[in-house]
């Protein structure tokens, strides 16, 4: 039996066939709905879409979903909650989902406070994002890389692609632009914006291991101690924090500052360097805080952070007077009260924070390319002052617009988003504009954690 059973194996493993590759027609596919970019914005707007009963084709460049979300190993989910300490919760759709869905496992933790965030495990979001998307019955291309866009009569008809196994065209009734830098906007020929007084900086996330939690620096002392020595150790940002994950001993470090140039060879080097600055400030946080970090070690190396690159001319432009003023427009479509995070110095950034009473809202004229009717933006691309849009990229937010972008294409359908009824848009998107649960409702359903971290 043995010797069958080997030789069997043996020729069964020189079994071959010679192949020639034959023309080059590409692959052929269509949806009611394409979503370009599979970040969080990009998964929402799936999801919603595929609920509404399209039939959605979700593409990402990546050979994963998830986006930033969960390869860049963020870390925390921002801008889902009002402020102070019985903030409540802003936005729902797919974001009530995951708190239903992870909050019994201790993938997810609410920290309360002046700002409350979400804190969670990326792997375990990485594979909710993975089953969703499947029971949801969207259709995935991943590894593509967009190479031309087909468009007529300010609509866009079909995208062309470039996998490792061939090209795809596919062609769609309606467009997620959700890349996070208007890939699909710009490939269109539509006008973009870029920070015109220098680069928006990302971030070189790193997940460590082998914590002492019971040590862990206060969210005061680490800071301070970065400004002080930073320049030792050799690192571009003089501050950071990192983002404990109870009970584990791992914490999700956001201590560097990168560059995040459109250049694709300038791209390629920039991330060299920023994984040079995180081992830096593994090195730092090792020797300046040993109780805490003396034996942890890299069990991960997230992907470049990008917070802002290439965003569209929408047909309506979000300020910082908006932002500060808390404006409430008649076609409102998410909300947030997270502060203006600007990073555009490498060694610190702005924070400005907000009262417990501030909320401020994202108008859809932002998520709608002026040119193109069937064409809707959703997460970092959207069209927003540099400063304003640095309060409305985090993923509270980008999970509504991402809902927004659904909701628009299927009203349109084969008609303009530019026209579409907003009063029924605004109905359909109530919870994410009116909904005030308690955050006290919030803290009873996720493990709350209050501890004071690093």
């Amino acid at each position: 039996m043995g010797a069958s059973s080997t030789s069997f194996r043996t020729k069964a493993s020189t079994a071959t066939r010679t192949v020639v590759r034959s023309g080059s027609r590409p692959l052929q596919r269509s949806a009611d709905i394409c979503v370009v970019g599979s970040g969080i914005a990009g998964v929402s707007a799936a999801i919603e879409a595929a609920r509404l009963g399209r039939k959605v084709l979700l593409i990402d460049g990546l050979p994963v979903l998830g986006g930033q979300a969960v390869n860049s190993i963020v870390g925390t989910i921002c801008g889902m909650f009002s402020n102070g300490n019985d903030g409540y919760q802003v936005t729902y759709g797919i974001a009530e989902d995951i708190i239903r869905d992870l909050s019994g496992t201790g993938a997810i933790h609410y920290r309360q406070g002046v700002n409350n965030i979400i804190i969670y495990d990326e792997v375990a979001l990485g594979r909710w994002i993975e089953k969703t998307i499947h029971e949801a019955g969207v259709d995935v291309l991943l590894g593509a890389v967009l190479r031309e866009v087909e468009v007529r009569d300010r609509r866009i008809s079909a995208l062309n692609l470039a996998t490792r196994y061939g090209d795809v065209r596919v062609e769609a009734t309606g467009f997620v632009d959700a890349s996070g830098d208007a890939a699909l906007v710009w490939q269109a020929g539509f006008p973009c914006r870029e920070p015109a007084d220098g680069p928006v900086f990302g971030t070189q996330m790193v997940v460590l291991e082998g914590i002492d939690e019971a040590n862990v620096p206060s969210r005061e002392e680490l800071p301070a101690r970065m400004r002080d020595r930073a320049e030792h150790y050799g690192l571009v940002r003089r501050e950071g924090l990192s983002f404990i994950i109870p009970g584990r001993g791992i914490a999700a470090m956001n201590m560097t500052h990168i560059e995040t140039p459109l250049d694709p060879f300038e791209m390629s080097n920039k991330t060299l360097e920023g994984r040079d600055q995180a081992d830096r400030a593994v090195v730092f946080l090792k020797n300046e805080f040993p109780k805490a970090f003396g034996e942890a070690r890299v069990r991960a190396y997230g992907f470049p952070g990008i917070r802002q690159t290439r965003w569209i001319c929408g047909r309506q432009q979000l300020t910082v007077e908006d932002v500060v003023n808390g404006r409430k427009f008649d076609d409102a479509i998410a909300r947030t009260a997270w502060p203006i995070e600007l990073h555009d110095s490498g060694i610190d950034h702005v924070w400005r924070p907000f009262g417990a009473d501030h909320m401020h809202y994202v108008p859809f004229g932002c998520l709608t390319p002026a040119d193109a009717d069937n064409v809707v933006a959703a997460g970092r691309c959207i069209d927003a002052d540099n400063a304003a849009l640095s309060s409305v990229r985090v993923m509270g937010p980008c999970i509504a617009m991402g809902a927004a972008a659904a909701h628009a294409l299927d009203l349109a359908g084969t008609g303009s988003v530019h026209q579409i009824d907003m009063s029924e848009l605004r109905h359909r998107l109530r919870d994410n504009l009116e909904r005030a649960d308690s955050g006290h409702e919030v803290a009873r359903t996720i493990r709350p954690f209050n501890k004071a971290s690093a």
